[in-house]
């Protein structure tokens, strides 16, 4: 399948599930700096969604996690471990974040998706680079959802 590519603010998709490029949940969310898409979701969401995921425990690189949407308008949050512990995302993480967020779309049945660019903000990883890789890893997948990468700019405004 081909994702849409848009520019705009992840949080303002109407979608039914954002996918939150995370850590690998070792370092309790509390202790981090609000930063990106996480820090984002978490003045508008509030806390609820973080401390769902704190009680899930460390993430295997790659993995996803669902929670509620805490005070957004969608119907969850999927937060995928996009960076490993020296805070840098990889080929590997970003691609089977991808996968690991797709079997979750597709195990819940929700009809839309909107993900960020993985890996690309505090990942450290090439936006471009990331972006490519995202696509080779939704072209293997199948998928009734509409799905969608958000390339943030801060004035919505393209090159």
């Amino acid at each position: 399948m081909k994702p849409e590519l848009v520019w705009g603010d992840l949080l303002d998709q109407p979608v039914e599930v954002i996918v939150n490029a995370w850590n690998r949940n070792v370092i309790p969310w509390w202790l981090l700096l609000p930063q990106g898409v996480s820090g984002a979701i978490k003045k508008q969401a509030g806390y609820a969604p973080f401390q769902e995921l704190a009680s899930v425990g460390p993430m295997p690189l790659g993995s996803a996690v669902l929670t509620t949407p805490g005070q957004l308008p969608y119907k969850a949050i999927i937060h995928v471990a996009g960076i490993n512990l020296l805070w840098r995302a990889s080929e590997f993480s970003i691609r089977e974040s991808v996968r690991s967020a797709m079997l979750l779309v597709n195990e819940k049945g929700f009809a839309s998706v909107a993900f960020p660019v993985i890996g690309a903000g505090s990942g450290s990883f090439p936006t471009e680079r990331a972006l490519e890789i995202m696509c080779q890893a939704f072209a293997e997948l199948e998928t009734s959802a509409q799905v969608r990468i958000v390339r943030y700019k801060k004035n919505h405004e393209q090159d």
